[in-house]
């Protein structure tokens, strides 16, 4: 029986409170007015100057008053859409209406790094749940033994996807365009999407993703209880296991493209990729499968997994290895498939990011398919756990990357910098997910009872 350390839980508080403190900060620290950002710029070019160097903002300092002057022109709306301000930003009003536009995006910036974390951290645990459910729909017998570690990743479902939630309904007017009344009013683009695109029905779907994904992890842990405690040879809680699991991978394939679209695609409205969906999954789901082998790693060491063994993270390292390359093969396809094609309204996506965000860009491509590749392709190395582990870091923090570029260049545009406010986010959500984690593995026993094949699982060899 696990049971989570004292140390650790005040550890995770302490995480919490020093990220909510970075997070308020971040807040209190965003211009408030278009005087606080010309000031703010003024001050970065001047600085920039006298130093010799790039300002905060990753722009050259001899350019970095210039670029703000006519940036509207230059890089367009962050968002995508067209603006008054991009073809006056020679005149006084078209200055103006620029510096309104730089102080959206710095106001949007600490949402947007909180926006991140969050939906970093939630991903893990839906990404989970898909895993368990397939599992369950493949009657596989290699993985019952870590069901319960899955089931204690996937307790942060819950409030993970509430924080989301109210994220992306309450601050939605900081990310998406569509719900900006007056662009719609001059974008035909927008107003064709607006049957779609449009406030209630939004929160709707938020609603039903939501829900129907809590429901699953509530009756499958709820059965895989009842098989733990059933008697004799009575598979009823397993056989409902299964009927579920199938039910919702059916309902997780339509609802996790439709929040792709919704909760990321749609801040750049103009631009689409038929591939979309499929990224984000990819993303999750590697995720997900990284943070299982990490946890049971840890707990394997402490003593509490002795029925696991070296076949198990084989096999997982597999998998962190297989959707390493998916991810890379979709990575790609998307990428190159609108390169090659050259449309101006598809490759405003790639621009603004090999521009503004040209390391992180390629470099996620570095930690997310190289280092996964040299560090797991040798079947050896998949049973070491000090290899999975390097490679299970350096997976998470490239794919935390991954959801940093879907979100910040699509609301803040050039005007992004990694401070503060991401850090306090980052520290605040890995607090809340251990809390959140340890106290659901320790809420049961760690080896599955009931289950029809954890014999065969306890002694899977490979």
């Amino acid at each position: 029986m696990y049971t989570l350390s004292s140390k650790l839980k005040i550890t995770a508080i302490i995480f919490m409170v020093v990220g909510a403190i970075g997070l308020i900060y971040g807040f209190i620290a965003a211009p408030s007015s278009i005087e606080e950002v010309k000031e703010m710029l003024a001050a970065e070019s001047h600085h920039g100057a006298e130093e010799g160097s790039t300002d905060v903002m990753g722009h050259e300092p001899e350019a970095s008053g210039q670029a703000h002057m006519q940036g509207g022109r230059e890089e367009g709306n962050a968002h995508g859409v067209e603006t008054r301000a991009g073809e006056e930003a020679h005149g006084e009003h078209g200055e103006t209406a620029h510096y309104e536009h730089v102080l959206h995006q710095l106001e949007t910036k600490p949402w947007s790094a909180l926006f991140v974390s969050a939906f970093f951290f939630f991903m893990i645990a839906l990404g989970a749940l898909v895993f368990y459910a397939i599992q369950f729909a493949a009657q596989a017998g290699w993985s019952p033994v870590l069901f319960r570690v899955i089931e204690g990743i996937t307790s942060y479902l819950l409030p993970g996807s509430i924080i989301v939630a109210l994220i992306v309904i309450f601050a939605g007017t900081h990310f998406f365009p569509w719900q900006n009344e007056e662009l719609v009013s001059e974008d035909k683009i927008l107003q064709a999407k607006s049957g779609y695109l449009n406030f209630p029905f939004f929160v709707i779907r938020a609603i039903i993703y939501i829900v129907g994904w809590n429901l699953y992890r509530f009756f499958s842990r709820k059965f895989s209880l009842e098989q733990a405690r059933a008697t004799g040879d009575d598979l009823r809680p397993y056989k409902k296991s299964f009927k579920g699991a199938v039910f919702f991978l059916l309902f997780f394939i339509v609802t996790e493209s439709m929040m792709a679209w919704d909760w990321f695609m749609s801040m750049t409205p103009h631009w689409y990729s038929t591939l979309f969906a499929w990224y984000v999954f990819a993303s999750m789901f590697v995720s997900a499968i990284t943070v299982i082998a990490l946890v049971t790693i840890l707990l394997r060491r402490a003593g509490y997994l002795s029925f696991v063994n070296d076949s198990h993270l084989h096999d997982l390292a597999k998998f962190m290895f297989a959707f390493s390359i998916f991810w890379t093969y979709l990575w790609f396809g998307q990428f190159m498939l609108i390169w090659y094609a050259n449309i101006p309204e598809e490759v405003t996506y790639f621009i603004l990011r090999i521009q503004e965000y040209n390391l992180l860009f390629f470099g996620m491509l570095v930690l997310n398919f190289v280092f996964p590749i040299l560090l797991l392709m040798n079947s050896d190395y998949k049973r070491l756990p000090i290899i999975i582990t390097i490679a299970g870091l350096v997976i998470l923090v490239g794919h935390y990357i991954d959801i940093y570029l879907l979100i910040m260049p699509s609301t803040v545009g050039a005007n992004w910098f990694f401070g503060i406010a991401e850090i306090g986010g980052l520290l605040f959500f890995l607090g809340l997910f251990i809390l959140v984690v340890g106290s659901g593995l320790a809420k049961e026993s760690l080896y599955p009872k009931g289950n029809p094949f954890l014999k065969e699982s306890e002694h899977y060899h490979y």
